[in-house]
């Protein structure tokens, strides 16, 4: 793919994905793809990849956290078990962690509401 001023493409099963190391240290059996995540605010979109078995590092979100399932499953801390097409929403200030069964990918979408 190319790209073109203004515009940026990536293919989730072709762009090598980076060590994941947003929650600290870098966690191996997890990578991500940054798209328009901006690191010094917090802000943006990003693929990840979780390997099957992978923990997230309990964590709290600073602004909001959305994110699409696109392959696998993952898990709630609560218990909740998310599938390909589920769309999840965390208002500012949430806690919680995940983890995946089979594996999977994620587009994440990190951002402040307004005002």
């Amino acid at each position: 793919m190319t790209d073109t001023p203004g515009r940026k493409a990536v293919n989730a099963h072709t762009t090598p994905f980076l060590p994941y190391d947003l929650e600290g240290p870098v966690q191996p059996e997890m990578s991500w793809l940054p798209i328009s995540y901006d690191a010094e605010t917090g802000q943006g979109t990003y693929l990840m990849r979780m390997d099957p078995g992978a923990v997230t590092i309990a964590h709290e979100h600073a602004g909001m956290e959305e994110f699409l399932i696109l392959e696998g499953d993952l898990v709630d801390s609560d218990g909740t078990r998310f599938c390909p097409g589920d769309f999840v929403s965390y208002d500012a200030g949430t806690h919680h962690n995940s983890w995946t069964e089979t594996g999977c990918l994620i587009a994440v979408f990190e951002w402040d509401r307004p005002g």
